[in-house]
């Protein structure tokens, strides 16, 4: 008696369960399922996905509002293929051999919301193809074929929010493409075969927020690229191997909060692309040839919280590389070839709070004392930084060390000038002077000269400051004259040494005037010369007046030659016409009509046309 009434108490759960789930177990709905799909009523889910299915199935439930036909082998979308499943939601079409879309093939689904035809073999898509589908919000045709996006594609998408087309061949990319994508927030773009930023189309996309590019073919980034896109706060850049620059003003008008450019061929940080980012709270610039961070370059960017440089070919961090990012608590620079990280480098390392240093040759000296004593508030990620360079202190974990050791273990020493010998030189104008500046200590000083007005010295010009620590001075003016200042640098202190130098100008009575024998003196028209001083000659000048003199002969000859030419050719063929005429004469003549002695021989006489 107990346990039939249990029964009959389970018999109506399960009846009153079914009614609600709807008419599951009905014969109308079994027979709208087809036999190679599963249907969940309680879902509105058909599911097709792996069933050898050739072409989209007719009998699908009207119902349904998830439609799955993955990994099949349909080759063609026809014409209104859909049309009966108005309340449809999601439709999956990813991993099969879809190759053609039909013109509106899509029309009838006013209701989907997500569109996926990835890992596909399209290689066009025609302008109409997703007619219907107004309220569409997500596009997925990644892993194609695709070659060009032709003019209004995407048109009839204006509630599309998110389209991704990466893994595709695209070659080109029509300026009216993504016209009437009023609602684009997400565009994730690739193609090894383009080779030029979009930007006439990109325009189209006022609302943009996030951009991807991947594998494109740049070797540069051009100037005003992205201008339009006042509403992008998202950009990345990568796997473009050819990218090796990027131009002044290539970001110009944007206000990005991230910005990355990873696997690329960058050797410099943009420090002039990025100065106008002000808004920008996280750089990745990781898998670059990068060797250098330089001092004072990134003050700009006020708001950067994050910056990353992982596995690049970083040699140095700059002191002051960091000066004015008030707000970086983050930083990798892991995988690289530093052999320090100096607390310099940061505006304040109390702002710090994650670091990661793994993985490259660090340097166990004084130089990191910071970060010891920084522990306890800096987080390493799991990966703390070890010595690599020091055969004292190989692989050693030098967080851990106790306070005895790290006063005794990570040591410096202070720079030392070698031969400090003075060096007065006093030389002739236009000669050239060398100082000789070298010095030891550990970490090896840097050196540095400072000119009598203890200004930096350069590199670069007349004075240069060399590499290895010598001053040379090239044709030593007597402005040059002064105390010069020799500086040795490291992490311990700094030493210092004075050079002298004088520079004698020339004076009229040393200045010997050249004259060419032979040519003749004239008297000064000065008041204060004698009658006896010879007027100097200047072999360079007369060169120079020779020089002109022949080459204004030689170009007005030229000119008359071709002047010639050219009328004599604006005559046509010069015939040559001859006329001879023949003068009979007297045998004999005389002058006082007398008879002459002597008989004329006969005259001619010829004319020449």
């Amino acid at each position: 008696m107990f346990e039939g009434s249990v029964f009959h108490q389970r018999l109506c759960w399960g009846a009153l369960y079914l009614l609600a789930a709807g008419v599951a177990l009905t014969p109308e709905t079994r027979a709208l399922c087809p036999p190679s799909c599963r249907c969940n009523a309680v879902l509105l889910e058909a599911n097709c996905s792996s069933s050898q299915l050739p072409s989209v199935p007719d009998d699908l439930p009207h119902e349904a509002k998830l439609l799955n036909l993955t990994h099949n082998t349909i080759k063609t979308l026809q014409h209104q293929q859909f049309r009966s499943l108005t309340q449809l939601l999601d439709l999956d079409l990813s991993d099969n051999l879809l190759g053609f879309i039909e013109v509106e093939a899509f029309l009838g689904l006013q209701s989907l919301l997500r569109l996926r035809l990835s890992h596909n073999h399209l290689k066009i898509i025609p302008v109409g193809a997703f007619a219907g589908l107004t309220n569409l919000q997500l596009l997925d045709i990644s892993s194609n074929q695709i070659l060009v996006f032709l003019d209004f594609t995407f048109s009839d998408l204006a509630s599309l929010q998110f389209l991704k087309a990466t893994e595709n061949d695209l070659v080109f990319i029509s300026h009216q493409t993504f016209a009437g994508l009023s609602s684009l927030e997400e565009l994730y773009l690739d193609g090894g075969n383009l080779t030029a930023v979009p930007t006439e189309a990109l325009a189209q996309l006022s609302v943009l927020r996030r951009l991807h590019y991947y594998r494109l073919g740049l070797d540069t980034l051009p100037n005003y690229s992205y201008r339009p896109l006042v509403h992008l706060k998202e950009l990345v850049i990568s796997h473009c191997v050819w990218l090796e620059t990027l131009s002044g003003n290539s970001l110009f008008g944007l206000n990005l909060t991230s910005l990355t450019i990873t696997h690329c061929n960058l050797s410099a940080v943009p420090y002039i692309s990025l100065h106008h980012l002000v808004y920008l709270v996280y750089l990745d610039l990781s898998f670059n040839p990068i060797t250098c961070i330089h001092g004072n370059l990134l003050g700009d960017l006020l708001r950067l919280q994050e910056l990353r440089l992982i596995g690049g070919s970083l040699l140095q961090i700059e002191l002051g590389a960091f000066r004015g990012l008030i707000r970086l608590s983050s930083l990798n620079v892991s995988s690289n070839f530093l052999t320090t990280l100096e607390g310099g480098v940061f505006h304040s390392v109390d702002t710090l709070k994650t670091l990661g240093l793994n993985n490259n040759p660090l340097v166990c000296d004084c130089r990191l004392l910071w970060m010891v004593r920084g522990q306890p508030s800096v987080d390493f990620g799991g990966r703390r930084p070890t010595c690599a360079t020091s055969v004292q202190l190989q692989s050693w974990d030098f967080l851990e060390f106790s306070k005895e050791e790290v006063q005794t273990l990570l040591t410096c020493r202070q720079p030392r000038i070698l031969k400090r010998k003075p060096q007065d030189v006093r030389v002739d104008q236009g000669h050239t002077v060398v100082f000789y500046c070298s010095a030891e200590g550990d970490p090896v000083p840097s050196v540095s000269w400072l000119n009598p007005q203890l200004r930096l010295l350069s590199p670069y010009g007349r004075m240069r400051a060399l590499s290895n620590g010598t001053l040379e001075v090239r044709f030593a003016q007597p402005q040059d004259s002064g105390t010069y200042l020799c500086v040795a640098t490291n992490a311990a202190g700094n030493d210092s040494l004075t050079v002298s130098l004088h520079v004698r100008a020339f004076t009229s009575s040393s200045r010997t005037p050249f004259r060419l024998k032979g040519w003749p003196v004239f008297p000064s028209s000065s008041p204060d010369r004698t009658a006896n001083e010879k007027l100097p000659f200047d072999v360079k000048t007369l060169l120079i007046a020779v020089t002109i003199g022949f080459f204004s002969f030689f170009s007005s000859v030229s000119v008359c030659f071709v002047f010639m030419l050219f009328w004599s050719k604006s005559k046509g063929q010069i015939k040559h016409t001859a006329t001879i005429a023949y003068v009979p004469r007297s045998a004999a003549s005389s002058s006082n009509g007398g008879t002459s002695s002597r008989q004329e021989t006969s005259r001619y006489t010829m004319k020449l046309i």
